[in-house]
C-alpha cells in the first residue's frame, strides 16, 4: 500500500498499487507573490482553473490572432506567440527574460530585447501588458540613476545592460556595460506606446520621467566637435548593437537613437507632460539637432562608426561553417579590429525610421552589410527580412523569414537547450507586420505597405490602435483594412490616405 501527503501543498492519496504498475498523479496549484501564503481559498479556485486559462489564451487570441497560408509558417507563429505571451511579466516589477521561462541561458537577466523585438507585439496587440513591462522600468529608475553617476555622470539614468533588480549584471563591459543605447532604446519605446495608445496618463505619470532622465545622460555623456566643417554633437567609447565592434566612435545607431530620445524630452518639455526648464529643453533640441551621423562619403554607405570603413574585413573565406559562431572560437581583440557583424547594427537603425532615407541609399546599406554580417545573434535574421521586404527582394525576405520564424522549432542556432529566442521570437511578429505590411506609425497616423513575398497567398493580422480594434488583410494583388471595433481613423495605405469605416477599405 502507498500514502502521499502533502497538506501544505493541498494534495493527498492513498491505496494500493500492484507489482510491476505505475502509479501517477497530477495536481494544478497558483503560485502566489515570493514568500507569501497562498489564501485559504485557493482550493475552490483551483477546480475552476482550466476554464480560466482557457478563457485568457481565447481572449489573447482574439486581440493577436494572425492568419498565413504557409501550413509551417502559420506554426511557427502561433508557436512563438504563445511563448512570448507566456514570458512577459505583468505585475509591473517584472520584464521578459532572454529565454523567458522556457531555460536557464542568460540567468533570468533582462536586455534591451525586450523593448526592441518583443514589446512591440504587446504595444500593438495587449498594451495593458506592454504598460506593465514599461512600467517595470520606472520602477528602476532610481537604479539607473545611481548606475549613471558611477560612470561620472551626475545627471540623469543609465540603465542596466543586463539585470533583475535594476543594477548592472554584465561583468563584460565592452559588449556590455558600454552599450549606452539601452536609454534610447527604453525611451523609443515609450514613445511607440503612446503613439500607439494615445495613453497620456502613462506619459505624464512614467513614460515622461523614463524619457526625460535618459535624455539627460546623453547631454552630460556627449560632447561637441567640430564634423564636417560644423559643431555636432558626438558619442564616443560606446558599443552599438554589434557586439564585434566594441567602444567606437559614434556609433550610427546609438547616435540616431540619442537623438530621437532627446527630441522626445524636449517635446514632452514643450507641451508639459512634465515639469523642466526653458534651457533645458533648448539643449535638447539643439543636440538632437545637431547629432552627427557618420556616413562614408568615399563609399556613398551610412557608416557604422568612425572607424568600422578603415578597418580589413574579416577573412570570411578561410573561415570553416564550425567556426562559427566567431566569438567562440576568436578572442574578442581579434574580432574587433576587423569589419564584421555579429548582427544587425546600422541597418536596424534604418529599419526603425523609414523615413530618413531613400530606398535607393537603403539599398547601398543593405548590399554592404549584408556580406559582412555573421548572424552570430538571434536577433539579426529578422531586420534583414523586413529591410528586404522594404527593398522589394521578396526571396530573400521570405528566406530570412523562414529562419526567423521556425529557428527554435528547428534548433537553427544549435542552443534551443539552453532555452528559446525570445527576442527571435518577437522579430517573427515583426518580420510580418513591419516586413511583410509594411507598418509602422508617423505622425499619429498607421502607415501600411503590402511587401507579400510569392510564396505567401494571404496573411491577415490584428492589431490594436488608438482604441479600434484593425484587421489588416494582404493578398497578391490587394490590401485591405478592416476597422473590427472603435471610431473611424485614417490610415495611410501603400502612401494614399484612406478612411477606414465599418468595414474595408482597399489600397
Amino acid at each position: 500500500g502507498f500514502e502521499v501527503y502533502g497538506d501544505h501543498a493541498g494534495f493527498h492519496g492513498s491505496g494500493t498499487i500492484e507489482v510491476q504498475t505505475t502509479l501517477s498523479w497530477s495536481f494544478t496549484r497558483q503560485i502566489s507573490e515570493i514568500n507569501q501564503a497562498l489564501p485559504d481559498t485557493i482550493t475552490s479556485w483551483t477546480n475552476d482553473i482550466v476554464d480560466r486559462n482557457r478563457q485568457i489564451l481565447t481572449n489573447f487570441w482574439q486581440q493577436s490572432q494572425v492568419q498565413i497560408n504557409d501550413k509551417k509558417l502559420q506554426t511557427g507563429i502561433q508557436y512563438n506567440l504563445f511563448q512570448l505571451f507566456q514570458s512577459a511579466g505583468r505585475n509591473g516589477l517584472t520584464n521578459i527574460a532572454a529565454k523567458g521561462i522556457t531555460g536557464p541561458g542568460y540567468e533570468g537577466h533582462y536586455f534591451w530585447d525586450t523593448e526592441m523585438y518583443m514589446l512591440p507585439f504587446f504595444i500593438y496587440t495587449q498594451p495593458q501588458i506592454a504598460k506593465q513591462l514599461l512600467h517595470y522600468r520606472f520602477s528602476i529608475l532610481p537604479q539607473a540613476q545611481e548606475r549613471a553617476r558611477s560612470l561620472g555622470v551626475t545627471r540623469g539614468a543609465l540603465y542596466a545592460w543586463r539585470t533583475i533588480n535594476g543594477e548592472e549584471a554584465s561583468a563584460y563591459f565592452p559588449a556590455g556595460t558600454a552599450q549606452y543605447h539601452i536609454n534610447a532604446d527604453i525611451a523609443h519605446t515609450v514613445k511607440l506606446y503612446f503613439d500607439v495608445t494615445n495613453d497620456q496618463n502613462f506619459l505624464r505619470e512614467q513614460g515622461a520621467a523614463v524619457v526625460l532622465e535618459t535624455a539627460r545622460f546623453w547631454l552630460q555623456f556627449g560632447s561637441w566637435q567640430q564634423r564636417d566643417g560644423r559643431s555636432q554633437f558626438c558619442l564616443y567609447k560606446v558599443t552599438g548593437p554589434d557586439e564585434y565592434t566594441a567602444l567606437v566612435d559614434n556609433n550610427y545607431y546609438t547616435n540616431r537613437m540619442a537623438k530621437e530620445n532627446m527630441a522626445f524630452a524636449a517635446w514632452l518639455l514643450e507641451n508639459h507632460y512634465i515639469d523642466g526648464d526653458a534651457d533645458e529643453q533648448a539643449q535638447f533640441t539643439k543636440a538632437s539637432t545637431n547629432m552627427y551621423l557618420p556616413y562614408d562619403q568615399e563609399q556613398q554607405v551610412t557608416a557604422q562608426d568612425d572607424n568600422s570603413p578603415k578597418m580589413p574585413v574579416w577573412p570570411f573565406a578561410t573561415t570553416a561553417a564550425t567556426q562559427y559562431p566567431l566569438l567562440l572560437h576568436y578572442h574578442p581583440l581579434m574580432i574587433y579590429r576587423h569589419r564584421v557583424n555579429k548582427q544587425a547594427d546600422t541597418l536596424l537603425a534604418e529599419m526603425l525610421f523609414p523615413e530618413d532615407q531613400s530606398l535607393e541609399q537603403l539599398r547601398r546599406d543593405y548590399e554592404y552589410y549584408e556580406p559582412i554580417t555573421t548572424h552570430d545573434s538571434s536577433l539579426s535574421r529578422s531586420i534583414f527580412s523586413i529591410l528586404a521586404s522594404r527593398l522589394g527582394d521578396h526571396d530573400k525576405a521570405f528566406s530570412y523569414y523562414m529562419d526567423t520564424s521556425l529557428m527554435d522549432l528547428v534548433d537553427l542556432q544549435g542552443n534551443a537547450k539552453d532555452g528559446l529566442h525570445e527576442a527571435n521570437l518577437g522579430g517573427s511578429w515583426l518580420g510580418l507586420t513591419y516586413g511583410f505590411a509594411g507598418m509602422y506609425v508617423a505622425d499619429g497616423k498607421l502607415h501600411i505597405t503590402n511587401h507579400l513575398p510569392t510564396q505567401i497567398t494571404h496573411l491577415s493580422y490584428r492589431l490594436r490602435f488608438r482604441g479600434r480594434v484593425l484587421e489588416v488583410q494582404l493578398y497578391q494583388d490587394k490590401t485591405q483594412v478592416k476597422l473590427v471595433t472603435g471610431l473611424p481613423l485614417v490610415v495611410v495605405v501603400a502612401g494614399k490616405e484612406y478612411d477606414v469605416l465599418q468595414g474595408a477599405r482597399s489600397e
